[in-house]
Order: structure tokens, then sequence, then C-alpha cells
């Protein structure tokens, strides 16, 4: 088992979304550690928030695991191509879109564009989050509650409703939710209530697209150690940051991905609906 680091971190803010290259310590994304077995030997994903956090490392694994990917992200550039560069020097084929989800049409762009140079859509990865600290609900704008919807599950219908049509039975559909969908943060009011209506969204899309042979689950990652950490909350709790789990620290980007690849490869053709927790010991509920 790895000696992953735990709290106390250093002290650190970036301005939102923030990039991995300026935390302290450097996340790990799999980068030194996947392994391939070409588990998605020839399938097509496209991951939302793919830049990195927890998209990085699962597109580093997808792609070492087989897969040619589409990587979406907001602005953070220079994140986003170290991205694609792993998963090319993987072997694989890497598109990677700029732009905000929040935007229908920037989804619906997505897909287009993915589905016409892949061919079809194999896997759908919906990661892509924003959030905001306040300890008083008065202290939420009304356009940070409306932001923080129309990025964290307005999205993902939108996407999932343009890939749709480009899936066949086999592919899959993976919505990152969180800890927070059971056990709700109180500082994190508008993005907990999102992480609860994605795992619901989930539930019943998984029920709608059974027929179809398209699967629906989620993950429910506990704390990690991303950049919105330090783009998202002050500077002394992103030093005790998942410090009160059981494992006395956050997990490392990496250590998520293997629930995602296994949720996206065809050994898992009867797993639809299901929560996966990934949260270090600590329940959900």
């Amino acid at each position: 088992m790895r000696d992953y680091p735990k709290p106390p971190f250093p002290k650190q803010q970036q301005e939102l979304p923030g990039s991995f290259q300026k935390m302290d310590p450097k996340p790990d994304h799999g980068e030194e550690s996947w392994r391939g077995a070409n588990r998605l030997e020839g399938m097509k994903a496209i991951i939302t928030g793919g830049d990195s956090g927890i998209g990085r490392a699962v597109a580093i694994a997808f792609a070492r695991e087989g897969a040619d990917v589409a990587l979406s992200y907001l602005d953070e550039t220079d994140d986003a191509q170290s991205t694609a560069q792993l998963v090319r020097d993987a072997g694989r084929e890497c598109l990677t879109f700029a732009g905000d989800i929040s935007d229908p049409d920037h989804c619906r762009k997505i897909i287009a564009e993915t589905a016409a140079k892949f061919g079809r859509i194999d896997i759908l990865v919906n990661n892509a989050a924003h959030q905001e600290t306040f300890d008083k609900i008065e202290e939420i704008p009304d356009e940070e509650w409306q932001y923080t919807f129309a990025t964290n599950i307005h999205a993902m219908f939108y996407l999932t409703k343009a890939a749709v049509p480009h899936m066949k039975p086999g592919a899959a559909i993976i919505n990152t939710a969180s800890i927070n969908a059971d056990n709700p943060s109180p500082n994190l009011l508008a993005y907990a209530t999102t992480k609860g209506a994605i795992q619901n969204f989930t539930m019943g899309l998984a029920q709608m697209l059974a027929e179809r042979g398209i699967r629906a689950n989620v993950v429910a990652p506990g704390p990690v150690w991303t950049p919105l950490i330090p783009a998202s909350m002050d500077p002394e709790k992103v030093s005790k940051f998942g410090e009160n789990y059981p494992m006395g620290r956050p997990a490392q980007p990496v250590e998520l991905a293997s629930a995602y690849v296994m949720l996206a490869e065809p050994m898992s053709s009867y797993v639809s609906g299901a929560t996966i927790a990934v949260t270090g010991g600590k329940p959900m509920i």
C-alpha cells in the first residue's frame, strides 16, 4: 500500500477553477503507477472535467486500458493539454473541448463532435463540478446557486440526452456524485444538493435505459485532493482537508480511477443503478 500524504498540508489558495500544477503536495493521478490490462480496448469515452483531479486520473486509466478519450474542461488549458498528452502517450486518440458546460449548446457540441470523430460513444463520464463554501444561506447569491445547478446537474442532463442516441448496447454512463449526496456538509449547501440530485437522476436513468442495454451508475467520492479544494476553501480548511476521515487523509485522484474502470468495462454488464462509495471508510449515511 502506498504511503499517500496526510494533513496538515501547507496552507494554500487558488482562484477557481484551480490547477493541479500549483498544489502542494501535487496530486497523484496515476501518471507513474497505473498499468493497463486492455479492459477497455477499442472503446470511445468522454470525460467532463478531464483536465485535472478525478477526471485526469480517469483519463489516464481509460487510455492505458485501451480507450480513446475526449476531454471537456472549462479553461484550464495547461492542465488539459498535459492530460491529453498522457492519453496520446498511451497510444490513444484524444480530443479536447474548452468551454462552459452550463451552456447546453456547448454540451451538445461536445457530444456531436466526439461522435463524428470517434463514430460512437461507449462511455460518458459526467464528472465536472462547481462548488463554493458559505456559512450562512443568506450569503449564497442567487447566481451562485443557479450556476452550481447548471454545471453539476443540468449539464449532466444535456450531455446524457445528446449522447444516448450515439450509444449501443453495452455502453456505460458514469456520474460523479459525492458522500455529500447522503451526508451533506452544511457549508456546501448548493453543491451537496446537486450531488443528491445526481444520485437520484442516475437511479432513474438506469431504469429508463435498461431495455436499451445502456448502464448508468454513480461514483460517490469522499474527500479527494483536487484543485477544487484550494480553489473553494479557505487555507486553514485546506491544511486540514480529510483529516476527520477514518484513513486520516483525503484520497489521491488515482485512488478513484479503479471504480470508473470497473463500471465502464464490459465485464460489469449487470451493474447498473449502483452507487460505488469511495470514502476512505466513512459510511455514506
